[in-house]
């Protein structure tokens, strides 16, 4: 039940920074963070929304684009897109940016949200044995199943994979592999690639409304840098696996930073001048989110944890997540200065991150399978999302909201997370450690004598206090008895109440008496010896006197207290009253 008023708590607490702009369940909008973006189309600085719809995975895909709450534009692609971004292609007015949406092979621009380029990727070099065999079909010199046979072997052995026919052929029956053959012998062998990922990088300036390169990543492994006027390659990169996910920063001409997770689960990043990854993440499970905030570099990975590492790949923290990663997205309001991470979870929960804290959590009535925040219509604080079902959620941030950096979720402060300033290492320092280190031994076991010995005084000292009652709690069995003293008012006369009490569990304490040592050259007490009454167990008996201070010279010293009983010598127990310095003077 506490969970769920908490629950309860943390949701209402995120829905006020929030307002419901828009929810539709039954937008028909089924798409992925890669495949949706904002862009002014039309330069009126009005943002609409693009999205690349999958459709039913083989058909109905579309380039949709949403304004306001209402879909404006559609256009029909060819094949399922992969990836989309709006980018500035030149700089010539008015500045309205182009639509790249990468699908197969082929990068589709989109300008005025009608088609206006094709870019196709470079064909890969094709096997020289897969091309003499097809060579040798082709004339007839061998028959469709000795080339199969030998198209299996060179799969198995050779370096460079096989082109899309050979794989298909290897894949058809008996009976339709002549049908085949004799289709595609007379074409010739290509191998072509398709595009994994794609992003956006600045040219030469870091403007908002710079113009901006495509950079694409493909199912090879390699990395491409287009031009975005010409649509010619600037610059190819390699990577040891299949790129998935990407976070691209900086400018082509000056410097950039390309990071980019792999299907093998590790995390590369990429430099100008650099062909090769200059720095390598190995993750303990694979990505399914990156996003930059700042310097460091987030990942979302599938065993349900979120870790941030710097840009070199030092992990600086790792948080645990209640349900698996579905989609990430970077929270970015430049108005007020604010970055975070946005986390959609499997279990209907949007989560805000900045750093490793929590600050927010967002409920959703479906799985959110895409995030994109930024300025939408006019308003700059606009979260849109999509959902499993194919619903848009449309919110946008209060302009009163204030997110916390504290963290939301009970666990160590944040100043245990606080990084130490040690001070550098001195000579001095340096000198000690390896006098440590050469005389660890001998310092060693000097420390353990010192410490029996501090021991052993301490034990000395309260097996006499116990011997002698020298300590305000009785050390008795039979007589188990407790006492405190209070010293009232400024001088030179002092009211002293001593508070004894019996802790017995049932057995009265009868025949005591209180008896008071002091200076007699500083004080003066009309009744210096009393007898106490019957102690009933757990009552807590006041007992009063006053006290005459008789110097002037501003000194002080204590008063000792005995509590007696018939017939022993030995006090049951001791306590030793600090008098305070008298601010009057003694009357003669």
């Amino acid at each position: 039940m506490a969970t769920t008023v908490s629950e309860t708590k943390d949701s209402g607490e995120a829905n006020s920074k929030w307002l419901d702009a828009h929810y539709d369940p039954v937008a028909n909008l089924y798409t992925f963070a890669s495949c949706i973006a904002l862009a002014d189309l039309h330069g009126d600085g009005e943002n609409k929304l693009v999205v690349g719809d999958l459709g039913t995975g083989a058909s109905n895909m579309k380039l949709k684009v949403y304004k306001g709450t209402s879909l404006v534009s559609e256009n029909m692609l060819l094949d399922l897109p992969t990836g989309l971004v709006s980018f500035l292609m030149d700089q010539h007015e008015p500045r309205t940016p182009a639509i790249a949406v990468a699908s197969g092979p082929f990068i589709y621009i989109y300008k005025n949200l009608r088609p206006y380029f094709k870019f196709t990727l470079p064909s890969l070099e094709v096997n020289p044995l897969e091309q003499e065999v097809w060579t040798q079909a082709k004339e007839d010199m061998i028959d469709p199943t000795s080339l199969k046979e030998m198209l299996e072997g060179i799969r198995e052995t050779a370096e460079i994979p096989l082109s899309v026919r050979s794989l298909k052929f290897l894949m058809l029956e008996r009976q339709a592999m002549e049908n085949f053959v004799s289709i595609h012998k007379q074409q010739p062998i290509r191998r072509q690639t398709v595009i994994t990922c794609i992003s956006t990088l600045k040219k030469n300036m870091a403007e908002e409304d710079a113009v901006s390169c495509l950079v694409i990543g493909t199912e090879s492994g390699d990395m491409y840098v287009l031009d975005p006027e010409a649509f010619t390659i600037l610059s190819k990169m390699s990577l040891p696996s299949v790129p998935t996910l990407m976070d691209v920063t900086g400018q082509f001409d000056v410097e950039f930073r390309i990071t980019v997770a792999c299907r093998n689960g590790n995390i590369y990043v990429l430099r100008r001048d650099s062909s090769r990854p200059r720095y390598c993440i190995e993750l303990t499970s694979h990505p399914v989110g990156l996003v930059r905030i700042g310097k460091n570099v987030v990942v979302g990975t599938a065993d349900e944890t979120l870790l941030g590492y710097t840009q070199k790949g030092k992990k600086l923290w790792m948080v645990n997540l209640p349900a698996p990663v579905v989609t990430m997205a970077t929270m970015d309001h430049h108005t007020r200065g604010f970055q975070a991470v946005l986390v959609g979870l499997a279990n209907c929960q949007v989560q805000l991150y900045r750093d490793k804290n929590l600050v927010s959590t967002i409920k959703t009535p479906d799985v959110v399978t895409s995030i994109c925040f930024g300025r939408y219509g006019r308003e700059d604080g606009t979260l849109i999302m999509t959902t499993k079902g194919g619903g848009l959620i449309v919110k946008i941030l209060k302009r009163t909201a204030v997110f916390d950096d504290r963290d939301t979720v009970p666990g160590p402060p944040l100043a245990q997370s606080v990084r130490l300033n040690v001070p550098k290492k001195t000579k001095l320092y340096v000198d000690q450690t390896l006098r440590e280190r050469e005389n660890g031994v001998a310092m060693h076991r000097a420390f353990q004598m010192d410490l029996i010995r501090l021991r052993l005084t301490a034990a000395r000292a309260y097996a006499k206090a116990l011997e002698c009652s020298l300590t305000p709690m009785s050390a008795s069995l039979t007589e188990p008895l407790k006492m405190n003293a209070v010293v009232q008012g400024l001088g030179p006369t002092f009211k002293l109440t001593l508070y004894i009490q019996n802790t017995a569990a049932c057995k009265p304490a009868m025949g005591l008496a209180v008896c008071f040592l002091y200076d007699q050259t500083l004080y003066s007490m009309k009744t210096t010896f009393f007898k106490i009454p019957l102690l009933v167990p757990g009552l807590n008996y006041p007992f009063e006197t006053f006290v005459e201070c008789l110097s002037d010279r501003g000194i002080s010293d204590i008063i000792k207290v005995f509590i007696l009983r018939e017939g022993i010598s030995t006090p049951l127990l001791t306590a030793h009253i600090n008098m305070p310095v008298s601010e009057g003077l003694a009357l003669s």
